[in-house]
């Protein structure tokens, strides 16, 4: 079974966009994404310990980024 994480800055605020893209993993995948607290501005989502998207200087991945990244590593039947 694969393990998703989303490592996100509480002290940031970044709680409700991790709780987010949680759902949108689980309405896509059915998979469960562990929300793990940090600071210092992260914003991470990993699969299996690698980091598939990130928070940038450019900004925060949207749910559709976190998605795409996901997908290549999830089989899905018709």
């Amino acid at each position: 079974m694969k393990k998703i994480t989303i490592t996100y800055c509480k002290p940031c605020g970044y709680l409700a966009r991790a709780q987010n893209a949680a759902i949108a993993i689980k309405k896509s995948f059915d998979a469960t994404a562990e929300l793990i607290p940090g600071k210092g501005g992260i914003y991470e989502v990993a699969l299996d310990g690698i980091v598939v998207a990130k928070k940038s200087k450019s900004g925060f991945p949207g749910e559709s980024d976190v998605l795409a990244a996901l997908s290549p590593h999830f089989v899905t039947t018709i």
